[in-house]
Parts: structure tokens; C-alpha cells; sequence
């Protein structure tokens, strides 16, 4: 009689019989292990994953001598990161409906000084450019006055100053190139007293061309100012 082994069965002793008993099998035992199987394809998506950019960030501490009782920053989201795109002009002021960041302030000008993100020609270095959108406040960047559509390049760490206002800003490098993030701070002390700054110099302004002025021969100290017909 032809006996046939099932598939995934292994016989034993199966050319003799034992006493009468019919031949024992036993089951082939296959082993699994999830976890490792688990563990294994996550590593495979990770690796697979693609590069993660960190993000330029422009840290900005404020502060005002009556903060406390005029709560003029009340509607700055403090301590927390905010995102922002690199074509949009961050605009402070007065308005609402027009500025991101605003300012509870009656003396604040409706749109009192915008922040542009940008990258320097044929180079990684991330840069933010502020612009005076006021007419009736100059707006200082260290020892840099501007006037009314004056704009300067903000140095890494500079502070900006505009009537009772002192706003410290800091730049944080990132290699994103299509937004930026903004963390704003709240100081309880006069940022000028409280922080040993190193020493201001004057800056240098940037054309609309983005070439730096520090290639001609003729140096223009004053910041560069912008035709009025330019939208803001």
C-alpha cells in the first residue's frame, strides 16, 4: 500500500512499524515574529523618508513702559512659533484687517514697518529686510534711522526702536526657502538695559537689485529709500 506524506509533514521511523502502532508523525513547527517584522519595515520607511529642512526663524522679544496697563501686545500669540510664508510681507501695525502682528496702540500708525524674508543672490544666507511703512514715526535698526519707505537688512541681532518701543530682533539660520517662522517674546525690562549688546554699527542698505552697495566705489551710508508708487 503506497503511503504518501502530506506536505509540511515529516514522517518518522516510516520504513517499520512499532507493536501494532501505526507510524508517528509530527508537524513541521514554523516559527513568525511580528515584531521584527514590525520593526523592520519601519526602518525601511524611515530610511526612506525624505530629508527634513530646518526652518529660518526670526526670534523677536518686545517691550513697552505701560505694556502692563494699556496691554498693547495683547494680541501677539507669545511663546509660541508661528509659520509664515516667504512671499508675504509681515506687516505691524494698527489695523487688523491688514497687519499679521498687530499693535492696540492709538500712537502705533496703521501700518507701522514690514518684514520681508528673502535670500542673498547665489548664496544659502537667509535675510529679512525691514521696510518704515510709517509717516509720521522714523523707525531706528541699531544706529539706522529710517524714514518713511526707508528699508535696511536686519543684522543677525539688532534692535528695533520706534516711539516708546524697543522690539530685539534675532535671526535663526534655517534652509527653507519657502517659509519662515516667527517666535515672539515678551521682556519685562527695557531691552536696551537688560541685554549687553555688542556694539551697533551702522548698516549697510541693500538696493532693489539685491547687489549690496559695497561693490561700487561710492558708498551710500543712508538706507535705501523707495518710490511711493511701490505697493507696501
Amino acid at each position: 500500500m503506497d503511503q504518501r506524506v502530506e506536505p509540511g509533514v515529516r514522517r518518522e521511523n516510516s520504513g517499520e512499524r512499532s507493536c501494532g502502532r501505526s507510524p508517528r508523525v509530527q508537524r513541521e513547527k514554523v516559527y513568525f515574529c511580528p515584531k521584527r517584522s514590525r520593526t523592520l519595515s519601519t526602518m525601511s520607511s524611515f530610511e526612506d523618508a525624505e530629508t527634513e529642512e530646518t526652518v529660518p526663524c526670526l526670534h523677536m522679544t518686545f517691550y513697552h513702559p505701560c505694556q502692563g496697563e494699556k496691554m498693547m501686545f495683547r494680541c501677539l500669540n507669545f511663546c509660541k512659533r508661528e509659520q509664515v510664508r516667504a512671499d508675504e510681507a509681515a506687516k505691524f501695525g494698527r489695523d487688523s484687517s491688514v497687519c499679521r502682528y498687530s499693535l492696540m496702540d492709538a500712537r502705533v500708525s496703521r501700518i507701522q514697518f514690514s518684514l520681508q524674508f528673502y535670500r542673498k543672490l547665489h548664496s544659502s544666507e537667509c535675510c529679512f529686510e525691514i521696510k518704515n511703512l510709517s509717516k509720521r514715526t522714523k523707525l531706528t535698526v541699531n544706529q539706522t534711522e529710517l524714514g518713511y519707505l526707508n528699508k535696511v537688512d536686519l543684522p543677525w541681532r539688532c534692535v528695533i526702536c520706534f516711539g516708546d518701543y524697543q522690539i530685539l530682533a534675532e535671526v535663526q539660520e534655517g534652509e527653507s526657502v519657502d517659509y519662515f517662522e516667527t517666535h515672539l517674546h515678551l521682556a519685562e525690562a527695557p531691552i536696551l538695559q537688560e541685554r549687553s549688546l555688542p556694539s551697533l554699527p551702522s548698516l549697510q542698505p541693500v538696493p532693489e537689485s539685491g547687489i549690496s552697495s559695497s561693490i561700487f566705489l561710492c558708498q551710500d551710508k543712508s538706507p535705501t529709500e523707495m518710490d511711493e508708487n511701490e505697493p507696501c
